[in-house]
């Protein structure tokens, strides 16, 4: 029987315990587990979907199989080991903050908390970072025109976020842009972990809980409340001692490298440029087939934005995108008729009722109407491929199912392994001659590491150029006359 106490998480638990205080309340016994099986997700259109996995009675842990009775229970991590830091909220604390983390040693652990759906915008609200020999330090961005002089303190240093696409504009927009990075949730999905969520991670690693009540608070409130400040410092409290055992997990499988990729693209990629036509993304737009009526979709997004920008409040709890939808299809003239519309009610609906009429009024004035369609190099949905292109169809179908086995093999997420949209891309259209060199060619030039390369290339090549023939059409059943 295999000792709980050489297990991975209780290794790091026994070395976090040794500065800490008070954190010695057994939770529920429902360890999550740290196998390394595949990960669980699904492909819509390119966006990855965790499900659950399925119940386990064992894991593997450094290769040794364990019974998940003989795991020890998990620690509540409640209160972070130095107490709970004061914010910093003036010029002499900021520069503090700034000496202090300076004069620390190894990686800094950042993390931000933002106000998504209460605010406008992703700017940051809370700014974490821990570092050894300088602490916790808690900062308010909102009192300050940027945070230079913290990024200044931390050039050269490793980064340590976990979900950084997230974290990364909000702190590029007060002025700090690490030099190097680890990403602890990238780190877990390219290791296989079967969820990668902060608190999940920081169970099977860790063998401590993280309770993650107050992720969609409302991080714009002032002042903070205690229990937000803990949660916050507790974030960036475990998040070296999280790198270290990710590292660990990444070097025996031979996948560091490919997360050192990972990572380098995410910085070289910098902030994502904003979006081309942003109201297009209005829930509920593919339903509009009249130009007037998609020309109102713009009108009332682009009013709804300046006002919520203007108001410092997220767009949707002026007016729901179902409620721009219900206008431009009304088209109304009066304020009852458009008060009538779902989605417009309460005192801000009818106060700005006369700029949405106003909107829509201009929709029907215009002369320069969007089209209901914007051309795109993009392949189309995969679903239509065997009407438009059977040829292209086929090698997607050749393709996918055998990148899933890979994925499965070597226990990376098939996304992690190739894009979603690289695959549909390359499948759609392929180099004239499909040769292992132009296959690898095109999946650079569309932006995949030589790492994805170096899996995948290979296998696209031999999928593309010899693709298995797809299922015949089943014919459709006739249809019966009711009146028979």
């Amino acid at each position: 029987m295999t000792n709980p106490e050489s297990s991975t998480h209780s290794r790091a638990r026994t070395k976090m315990s040794t500065t800490r205080q008070g954190h010695d309340t057994p939770a529920s016994s429902g360890i999550e587990s740290s196998s390394l099986g595949a990960a669980n997700t699904q492909d819509t259109g390119g966006t990855s979907t965790e499900v659950a996995p399925a119940p386990l009675t064992s894991v593997v842990i450094d290769g040794v199989r364990v019974e998940l009775g003989e795991l020890p229970d998990l620690v509540e991590l409640d209160t972070p080991r130095d107490g709970v830091p004061a914010v910093v909220e003036t010029e002499p604390a900021l520069k503090r903050c700034a000496a202090a983390l300076a004069a620390g040693s190894g990686p800094a652990a950042v993390d931000t908390e933002r106000a998504s759906g209460f605010r406008y915008g992703q700017r940051a609200m809370l700014v974490q970072i821990r570092r050894e020999g300088a602490g916790t330090w808690l900062i308010d961005p909102e009192a300050f025109d940027d945070l230079k002089i913290i990024d200044d303190a931390l050039r050269g240093v490793e980064w340590i976020l976990h979900a950084a696409s997230q974290d990364l504009p909000c702190l590029a927009g007060v002025g700090m842009w690490p030099d190097k990075l680890f990403d602890t949730e990238l780190a877990a999905r390219i290791a296989g972990l079967p969820r990668v969520g902060l608190g999940a991670v920081v169970e099977s690693l860790l063998g401590f809980h993280l309770a993650k009540e107050h992720s969609a608070a409302d991080w714009s409130t002032r002042p903070l409340p205690e229990p937000w400040l803990r949660y916050a410092a507790l974030d960036v409290e475990v998040l070296v001692d999280l790198e270290e055992e990710l590292v660990a997990l990444l070097e025996k499988d031979g996948k560091l490298d490919y997360a050192a990729q990972e990572f380098q693209s995410l910085l070289d990629a910098g902030v994502p440029a904003p979006r081309v036509d942003p109201w297009r993304r209005t829930s509920g737009s593919h339903t509009i087939r009249n130009r007037v009526q998609l020309g109102a979709v713009r009108e009332l997004w682009y009013t709804r934005e300046k006002l919520a920008e203007h108001r410092d409040i997220a767009p949707s709890r002026l007016i729901p995108d179902s409620a721009i939808i219900a206008a431009a299809k009304g088209m109304p003239t009066t304020v009852p008729a458009l008060l009538a519309l779902s989605g417009f009610h309460g005192r801000a609906a009818k106060r700005d009722a006369p700029k949405w009429l106003h909107a829509i009024q201009s929709a029907k004035n215009g002369s320069d109407l969007p089209p209901l369609q914007v051309s795109t190099n993009a392949p189309p949905p995969p679903r239509i491929w065997a009407e438009r292109d059977a040829e292209a169809a086929a090698r997607l179908a050749t393709a996918r199912p055998r990148l899933a086995e890979l994925a499965e093999s070597i226990n990376i997420p098939a996304e992690n392994i190739l894009t979603p949209d690289f695959l549909r891309r390359v499948c759609w259209r392929p180099p004239a001659t499909i040769t292992l060199e132009a296959i690898s060619a095109q999946l650079a030039e569309l932006g995949a590491r030589p790492w994805q390369i170096e899996l995948s290339a290979a296998l696209l090549t031999e999928a593309l150029a010899n693709p298995e023939p797809l299922p015949p059409k089943e014919p459709k059943a006739p249809k019966q006359n009711p009146t028979a």
